[in-house]
């Protein structure tokens, strides 16, 4: 699997994911860093089978009325510690690895104690 961190997501969490085997960039390190405007993030994101990892409600609504990015995982929990935030996607791992492998167009909502998957097929 390959990730993309929006803006508002740690780069603890994008060095995260690369340390569990993964890749993951992010929106920090590419493209014009924290400038990328949300229409470019999301077609970056689909040219390049990322999924883009966001906390932003409007990649949500662009997900649900557009279909982009293709491959969404939204985090509803907050502002928490950047270990909560690793500790929870941890949690989901496997869940999510799943869903990308059935799936060529979703979106994970991730909550404290359980996920969200919506799909678009």
């Amino acid at each position: 699997m390959k990730f993309l961190c929006d803006v508002h997501i740690s780069i603890k969490l994008a060095k995260h994911i690369n340390n569990q085997g993964f890749e993951c960039i992010h929106i920090n390190t590419i493209l014009d860093k924290w400038f990328t405007s949300d229409s470019t993030i999301a077609k970056f994101s689909d040219l390049n089978d990322l999924i883009l990892i966001t906390k932003d409600f409007d990649f949500k609504s662009s997900f649900l009325v557009h279909k982009t990015p293709k491959k969404l995982i939204k985090i509803n929990l907050g502002n928490i510690s950047n270990t909560q935030l690793i500790n929870n996607f941890n949690q989901f791992i496997t869940e999510i690895e799943t869903i990308n492998n059935n799936h060529n167009q979703y979106m994970i909502e991730i909550d404290s104690h359980f996920i969200k998957v919506t799909s678009n097929q």
